[in-house]
C-alpha cells in the first residue's frame, strides 16, 4: 500500500510553489482578455480558396497597429478577427487589407462588443466561478453530514474549496503565462473551461471522500483516521487515474487536430484536468487529515 499520506508536506511544497507561480504570473502579466471582456469588434471573413498563411494575414493587417488582434480559424475557409477597436473607418481598411489578398473575400459578419457589456461578462465570469465553488462546498457539507467524527462535515468541504482554488489558480496563472509570451487570449470560453474543471475536479474528491466516509462507517473508531483516509486513497487511486487519462488523451487530440476556436478551451480543460485528478489525490484528502492532526494538537 503506498503511503500517500505521510508523504503529504511534499505535495504541499509542490502545490504551493505551483499556487505562488500562478498568482505571481496573474500580479505580474495579468490576464490577456480578449474582446469579449474588453470590448472591441470581432470580424468573420470567408475565402474564395484555402486560407493563406496566417503570418501572411497577421503581416498584411501589420500596419494598421491593430490593438489587441486575434485570428481564428474556423471550419472550411472561414477566419475569425478580433481587436479592440469599435470603428467603421477601421473595419473597412480591415476589410480593404483581407480583399488584397483574395479579391473574393466575403465579409459574412461585423460584431461590435461595447466596454459596458464586457465589464459586465468581466463581474459575471468572476461569479459564476465563486459561487460553483461555494456551492460545491454546501453540497459536499450537506453531503457528509451523518460523518462528523473525527472531523465535522463542513471540513470536508473547506478541503474542496482550497482543492479547487488549487486547480483554478495554477490553470489561470499558466495561461496568464502563455498570454504574456504567446499572445494566448483568455475569454468566455476560457471561463467556461474553468468552470467545466471545478465540476471534473470535485467530482474526483467526492469519489475519495465517499470511500473515506464508507471505510469510517464500516471501521468506526477502530482505526487510526489518517490510516484510513491512506487506505481510501489507495482504494480509489487507479479509478481517478485512469479516467483522468481517458479525458486527457481526447484533449491531447483535440489540441492537436482540432480548429483553432477549440485549441485553448481543450488546453484549459487537459491543465485543469490533470491538476484536478493531482489536487483531488494529493491536496484534498492530504488537508483533512491535517485538519484531523491539528485538532489533536489543540487538545
Amino acid at each position: 500500500m503506498l503511503q500517500i499520506i505521510n508523504k503529504r508536506k511534499y505535495f504541499y511544497f509542490i502545490s504551493a510553489t505551483l499556487v505562488i507561480s500562478g498568482l505571481g504570473a496573474i500580479f505580474i502579466w495579468g490576464m490577456n482578455f480578449g474582446i469579449d471582456f474588453t470590448g472591441g469588434t470581432e470580424m468573420k471573413i470567408e475565402f474564395s480558396q484555402n486560407i493563406p498563411k496566417k503570418n501572411v494575414i497577421e503581416e498584411k493587417l501589420k500596419e494598421l497597429n491593430l490593438v489587441g488582434f486575434s485570428l481564428k480559424k474556423g471550419e472550411k475557409n472561414l477566419i475569425i478577427l478580433q481587436y479592440e477597436k469599435s470603428d467603421d473607418d477601421i473595419n473597412r481598411k480591415v476589410f480593404e487589407k483581407i480583399k488584397e489578398i483574395d479579391s473574393n473575400a466575403k465579409q459574412l459578419s461585423v460584431n461590435f462588443i461595447g466596454a459596458s457589456v464586457s465589464s459586465r461578462l468581466k463581474t459575471n465570469a468572476v461569479e459564476a466561478i465563486m459561487l460553483s465553488i461555494l456551492g460545491i462546498a454546501i453540497y459536499i457539507s450537506v453531503a457528509f453530514r451523518k460523518v462528523s467524527r473525527p472531523v465535522s462535515s463542513w471540513k470536508y468541504g473547506l478541503g474542496a474549496i482550497i482543492a479547487l482554488a488549487h486547480d483554478v489558480i495554477i490553470t489561470a496563472g499558466i495561461f496568464s503565462f502563455l498570454g504574456h509570451f504567446y499572445g494566448v487570449k483568455t475569454d468566455v470560453a476560457f471561463v467556461a473551461a474553468l468552470l467545466t474543471i471545478l465540476g471534473y475536479s470535485v467530482n474526483d474528491t467526492i469519489v475519495v471522500y465517499d470511500r473515506i466516509r464508507e471505510n469510517i462507517l464500516r471501521s468506526g473508531i477502530k482505526d487510526e483516521f489518517e490510516s484510513v483516509i491512506n487506505r481510501s486513497l489507495n482504494e480509489t487511486l487507479a479509478r481517478s487515474i485512469n479516467t483522468s487519462f481517458t479525458v486527457i488523451i481526447v484533449l491531447v487530440f483535440l489540441i492537436i487536430f482540432g480548429s483553432e476556436a477549440i485549441r485553448y478551451f481543450s488546453l484549459a480543460l487537459l491543465i485543469g484536468v490533470s491538476f484536478g485528478t493531482y489536487s483531488s489525490i494529493f491536496v484534498a484528502s492530504a488537508l483533512i487529515a491535517t485538519i484531523y492532526k491539528f485538532q489533536i494538537n489543540r487538545k
